[in-house]
């Protein structure tokens, strides 16, 4: 794959990043008026458990679902996303659906 690759080894694993990383922005905000501007320095945080941004977050996810189950073709500069042959499947780890 070229490119960034978000993805995490597992999908509970990206959830968990991704809770991890909501947990910290909403918390962060929600105590500003309990104990003051200073949560607002735990928001930064979120941007590692997120690896980017929210956007970086949800593309890992749909990286992380497809693995395995998706494959991307180019041919004389036009790419299509297929479904993987079965064997790539087993290759990759995925279960077979």
């Amino acid at each position: 794959m070229n490119g960034t690759n978000f993805a995490s080894k597992s999908v509970p694993r990206h959830l968990a990043r991704g809770a991890i990383g909501f947990g910290l922005i909403i918390g962060s905000i929600a105590l500003v008026p309990v104990a003051g501007p200073a949560t607002l320095l735990a928001a930064p945080l979120a941007l590692i458990a997120f690896r980017g941004c929210p956007t970086c977050w949800m593309v890992g996810l749909a990286q992380t679902i497809s693995r395995g189950r998706l494959e991307r073709r180019c041919a004389d500069g036009v790419c299509t996303l297929t479904a993987a042959p079965p064997a790539a499947k087993a290759a990759s780890g995925a279960p077979a659906v």
